[in-house]
């Protein structure tokens, strides 16, 4: 799988919700980005963020 293209490890990926098990892109995108994404111009999400719940805990050390 092409690097941004996990949906599932990425930071803005997260629940609708706090009572429903549905899960989103909560990224906050505009209609011409949203268009862009949905229609496959580009090969990856460019706007994946790796989520890594250790981060700061590495950088407390």
């Amino acid at each position: 799988m092409a690097a941004g293209t996990n949906c599932e490890e990425c930071l803005y990926y997260d629940y609708a919700d706090d009572e429903g098990d549905e899960m989103i892109c909560t990224l906050d995108l505009d209609e011409d980005e949203m268009e862009r994404l949905a229609s496959g111009h580009y090969k990856g999400c460019p706007y994946f963020r790796d989520f890594d719940e250790y981060k700061r805990v590495r950088k407390q050390n």
